[in-house]
């Protein structure tokens, strides 16, 4: 039986990888992403500085339990919900919190968004008095046209990627065949060690 070429591995592995990449896009839910934004602003008696710092702790706090609690009922979801597909992200140069939230439909993920930025600037008003910095909501999350999860083209090309270097690796590790008959490549004789015999 004649043995594959050597190449087969890396096609087989392609092949394979386009495969499985491509029915996960296409097997898997789209997801749909929106983002609303707000801003800490200074008051009289602090400085901008004072609330780049506090937008920093802000964004943090956002994804606790105390402000998810307050804004599960403006989501419509409940609060692991919020845990799970609720993130913020912030600016080291601007007072900014980005709150960005993650559903299955395009209006679920602009609520959820929303209801987490308006609690967010209800605890930061309730310790204004203390820290002397205010949020702000600076613009409210926009309805996601598009899906925010990879395509299946996409998931097909990365599993292409992925299968063919597995199929790359196992080309590299796989056992060398021994030459036909088991004979040994003939040895040719160094020309000084030749000279040597000739002249014994």
């Amino acid at each position: 039986m004649r043995a594959l070429p050597p190449w087969s591995l890396l096609a087989a592995g392609t092949l394979a990888g386009a495969l499985a990449g491509g029915a996960y896009g296409a097997l898997t839910p789209p997801a749909y992403s929106a983002t609303a934004y707000v801003v800490a602003v200074p008051t009289k008696k602090s400085d901008p500085q004072a609330a780049l710092g506090f937008a920093q702790a802000y964004g943090r706090v956002a994804t606790q339990l105390a402000v998810l609690g307050d804004a599960q009922e403006g989501a419509g979801v409940p609060v692991r919900t919020l845990l799970e597909n609720v993130r913020t992200a912030t600016s080291p140069d601007a007072p900014m919190v980005a709150v960005t939230a993650t559903a299955a439909r395009p209006g679920l993920a602009v609520d959820m968004a929303d209801a987490v930025s308006r609690a967010l600037t209800r605890h930061a008003d309730r310790a204004k008095d203390a820290t002397h910095v205010e949020l702000t909501r600076f613009s409210r999350a926009v309805r996601p046209t598009e899906p925010s999860s990879a395509s299946p083209a996409l998931t097909g090309l990365v599993g292409a990627s992925a299968g063919g270097l597995l199929g790359g690796l196992a080309l590299l590790v796989r056992p060398r065949r021994a030459p036909a008959g088991g004979a040994h490549p003939a040895v040719v004789p160094h020309p000084a060690a030749a000279d040597a015999h000739g002249q014994q």
